[in-house]
C-alpha cells in the first residue's frame, strides 16, 4: 500500500514540477526533488525513469550527485527565474504580493549564487596536455641540473 502512495505521490510530484517549468506559480525543483524522494523509496524502475528525463537533468542532477551545480547552469537557472518571476511580478494583482515575489527573487538569488557551491569543471584535454608538458620540461630541467 505505502509503495503505491509513494509512486502516485511520485508521479504527481512529477506532473505538477513539468508544470512549473513553463507556469511562473509553480516551483520546478522542489516537485522533482519530492518526485526522486517518492520514486527511491517505491520503485526502482520509476527512479531510473525520472532520472533519464531531461527536466530531471537540467533542475536535479548535478545538485542531487555532487551538492554543486556549474557556475553555467546556475546562470541559466537564474534567467528562468528571473523571467518567470518578472511575469508574475507584472501579473500580480496585489502590490504586496509583487513585493513577496521581489523579495522571494532576491533570496532565492542569493541561495542559488552564494549558498550552493559551484562545481569544479574538469580540466579540458588541451589544458591536461598543456600542464603534463609542463611538468616533463620541469623534470628534464632538474635531471639536466643533477648531472
Amino acid at each position: 500500500m505505502k509503495k503505491y502512495f509513494l509512486i502516485i505521490v511520485g508521479l504527481l510530484s512529477f506532473v505538477l514540477g513539468s508544470l512549473g517549468a513553463i507556469l511562473p506559480i509553480l516551483p520546478t525543483t522542489p516537485f522533482l526533488l519530492l518526485a526522486g524522494f517518492c520514486f527511491a523509496r517505491s520503485s526502482e524502475k520509476f527512479n531510473q525513469w525520472l532520472k533519464q528525463t531531461k527536466l530531471y537533468q537540467f533542475y536535479c542532477a548535478d545538485y542531487v550527485e555532487t551538492r554543486t551545480i556549474p557556475k553555467n547552469k546556475k546562470w541559466k537557472i537564474w534567467l528562468n527565474i528571473i523571467i518567470l518571476m518578472t511575469i508574475s511580478i507584472f501579473l500580480a494583482p496585489i502590490f504586496a504580493v509583487k513585493i513577496l515575489l521581489a523579495c522571494l527573487t532576491v533570496f532565492i538569488s542569493l541561495f542559488l549564487f552564494l549558498v550552493i557551491p559551484d562545481k569544479m569543471s574538469e580540466p579540458s584535454t588541451k589544458q591536461n596536455e598543456a600542464v603534463q608538458s609542463t611538468q616533463y620540461k620541469e623534470t628534464d630541467k632538474h635531471s639536466k641540473s643533477d648531472q
